[in-house]
């Protein structure tokens, strides 16, 4: 391996949290003012990831601030970002959401997804509904 790919191994996070466009996510940003430093959290929709998932990776996240939109585009294995959190996840058919800016009404409305997170990853979505179905006890509808 050279030296590059070893520096980039090197800088990558671990504890990144799974993710996709359409996400709702909060990002704790360190600001550095002067002698200070303080975290700022930025939380949006996001739109999209882009790159793959090594030291170039990146991810925009979009909200409405005071009735203006406002991206920012984040480095995903960034020093400065001290974490991600995914606050709600939402069913898209595409990876690019670029269609949000202008969208409006029920265009730009999402589906929230209801399975369950942790299996989202390691399963498809229709495996994982199925799970938590079979997870429910039936109910008796019997009249007493």
């Amino acid at each position: 391996m050279d030296k590059i790919a070893q520096f980039a191994k090197a800088q990558l996070k671990t504890t990144l949290p799974e993710f996709t466009a359409g996400d709702i996510v909060k990002v704790y940003q360190k600001i550095k003012e002067g002698d200070k430093a303080r975290v700022q959290i930025f939380e949006g929709i996001v739109l999209a990831r882009k790159h793959g998932k090594g030291a170039s990776a990146s991810f925009t996240v979009r909200k409405i601030a005071e009735g203006v939109g406002v991206e920012k585009t984040y480095p995903l294995h960034s020093p400065l970002i001290e974490k991600i959190e995914v606050m709600k996840h939402t069913k898209t058919r595409r990876s690019k959401l670029y269609y949000i800016r202008t969208a409006k009404g029920k265009r730009a409305k999402l589906k929230s997804v209801q399975v369950g997170f942790a299996t989202r990853s390691a399963k498809g979505a229709k495996e994982a509904a199925a799970e938590v179905v079979e997870d429910v006890p039936a109910e008796s509808t019997q009249g007493e």
